[in-house]
């Protein structure tokens, strides 16, 4: 996978993965308010979560507003701004006379930590996107899954070494299977 916080496909690749999104949610605990039968944030809960100012959030709001309303970011107003205020006015404090609110559901929360360059947290979701989604794959496909640490930067190279390792294993064991068959062979004869 790309960078997240670069690539617009491959973030919409994770966040359209449902199975991915609801495992992700599993693992971080981050849990919203329930309305409308999903989790909703408010930009200073995202904020508190990704460690980071509310501006920054306003600030993807202004450069990213089209992808973060298709991944679930909705200004409330009228009906249901009443109804929301009216369940979670303990929690959000926000005062009567607000018109409209902008509330994350969790999908677009996850987007905010694909484009956060800056916060440690969102680094550490952003790893934890990828395995999960790899594990997420593997599992609906029916296999097993490796995690492979990224930061190693011998990694690939040690794979490939123990590959060739087994590779060599596989033919010494061919070799001594010979030589018995031929020991075999004399000894018969």
């Amino acid at each position: 996978m790309n960078d997240l916080t670069i690539s617009n496909v491959e973030r919409q690749n994770v966040l359209n993965n449902r199975y991915a999104v609801d495992a992700l949610q599993e693992n971080l605990g981050f849990t919203g308010m329930l309305f409308e039968g999903e989790y909703r944030f408010t930009k200073k809960m995202v904020a508190d979560f990704y460690e980071v100012e509310e501006r920054t959030i306003e600030r993807l709001l202004e450069d990213y507003g089209d992808e973060l309303k298709y991944n679930g970011y909705v200004l409330s107003k009228g009906k249901q701004l009443k109804e929301f205020k009216l369940q979670f006015a303990p929690v959000i404090n926000v005062g009567s006379k607000t018109t409209q609110l902008g509330l994350f559901n969790f999908r677009a929360v996850l987007n905010v930590g694909m484009l956060l360059t800056e916060s440690e947290k969102a680094k550490q979701v952003r790893a934890r996107i990828l395995d999960i989604v790899i594990s997420t794959i593997n599992k609906r496909a029916g296999g097993g899954t490796k995690y492979i640490n990224w930061r190693d930067r011998d990694y690939l190279p040690t794979a490939i070494n123990i590959g060739d390792a087994s590779i060599d294993f596989d033919n010494i064991l061919e070799a001594n299977r010979e030589v018995l068959k031929r020991l075999k062979q004399a000894e018969d004869e």
